[in-house]
């Protein structure tokens, strides 16, 4: 009876682990979503950083490629 108690323990730790994984990705991504790692601004001051001249469509078409990549 002892075997028992050892499975089932082992086999909790497993479903646990792999619920807080899952649980753990979504929070991340909607987290993500709701609040994005760069946003236009930034794209801005970065491209200004690096001698560019940021043109208002040139910073839509790198937002758009970003949330493209993200979906």
């Amino acid at each position: 009876m002892n075997w028992y108690y050892i499975l089932v323990g082992v086999l909790s730790l497993i479903a646990g682990i792999a619920i807080g994984f899952f649980v753990a990705r979504k929070y991340m991504m909607s987290y993500l979503q709701k609040n994005p790692p760069i946003n236009e601004n930034m794209l801005r001051v970065m491209m200004m950083q690096m001698g560019q001249k940021p043109s208002q469509k040139k910073i839509n078409q790198m937002m758009q490629a970003m949330n493209k990549q993200m979906k």
